[in-house]
């Protein structure tokens, strides 16, 4: 049997793993992948919009709007990869 030291440190260690995992998660965007991610955002008919982070392995760009729309607003998640826009839901 492990010494109720060794006991302890070990399951304090597998309890926070999980959160040292997500927080490494999230994160912004580096400069060459923000601009890759603004010139697809632009190429889908965007031309604003607010936060952009990449979690739970998609970038995520929240308030995204289109030209002449002042009220829609778009949160929008993106391959990490191809940056295709894989998913599009209007944030009223």
């Amino acid at each position: 049997m492990m010494p109720t030291k060794t006991r302890i440190l070990a399951a304090l260690t597998i309890a926070t793993l999980p959160t040292v995992a997500l927080a490494d998660n999230d994160r912004q965007p580096t400069e060459d992948e923000r601009s890759a991610i603004e010139a697809k955002l632009i190429e889908a008919g965007f031309d604003r919009w607010e936060e952009i982070e990449f979690d739970d392995g998609l970038w995520e760009v929240d308030d995204a709007r289109k030209p002449g729309n002042t009220t829609d607003e778009w949160d929008l998640k993106l391959h990490p990869e191809t940056l295709a826009i894989v998913s599009e839901r209007l944030d009223r």
